[in-house]
């Protein structure tokens, strides 16, 4: 049995496993619940501003969290949204977010999956690919930035927003470790109190 501690390492040596990485997917779902139409408006007018011009046919949502902004891409015109993401919770947020919200006619899909494992030979190359906040988060920045970037078509468009670092950033990391440890252990919790 790993202990606490093994759970808390986020280290370099799986990068790959949903595991290693603090978990959204749950924040993005009890967000989910609340989108309204007035939610999907702004959010397109938002991809709009920050995206002006068309975004082209292929759109790659990585980090997809609560699918908003692959409601978006499709409602600004994106013919196929492939929305990837590593925690099993978002995933499953995006694809319901999406079977409510998306127009009808567009071509959409959801996969867990890395974007350490995203292969152009695989999945094509996408007029826009798309990562905001999201790529800072998996341990390898630069590589992350290098293997999301090999996925844009050539004269297609590469957008993603990373955080700066503050001299707050240590209180951050105190409080995200926290909440990962109080995580953890809530699910150790319920694990137990399911066992015969």
């Amino acid at each position: 049995m790993r202990s606490l501690e093994d759970e808390m390492d986020i280290g370099k040596d799986n990068l790959i496993e949903q595991a290693t990485h603090f978990t959204f997917g749950e924040n993005w779902a009890a967000y989910a619940q609340k989108i309204t139409e007035v939610h999907i408006e702004q959010a397109t007018k938002d991809l709009k501003r920050l995206i002006p011009g068309a975004l082209g046919k292929r759109f790659l949502d990585i980090g997809c969290g609560s699918g908003l902004h692959s409601i978006a891409a499709l409602n600004l015109g994106a013919e196929e949204v492939l929305a990837v993401d590593i925690d099993p919770d978002s995933v499953k947020t995006t694809k319901a977010v999406l079977e409510k919200y998306a127009p009808a006619g567009k071509v959409w899909r959801v996969e867990k999956i890395s974007v350490f494992d995203l292969q152009p030979e695989q999945i094509g190359l996408f007029e826009t690919v798309y990562s905001w906040g999201v790529l800072h988060h998996t341990g390898d920045m630069d590589r992350a930035i290098r293997c999301a970037a090999a996925l844009c078509s050539s004269g297609g468009k590469f957008v993603f927003a990373l955080y700066r670092r503050t001299w707050m950033d240590w209180l951050w990391k105190i409080e995200k470790n926290g909440m990962q440890r109080r995580h953890l252990m809530h699910k150790n919790e319920c694990k137990t109190s399911i066992l015969p």
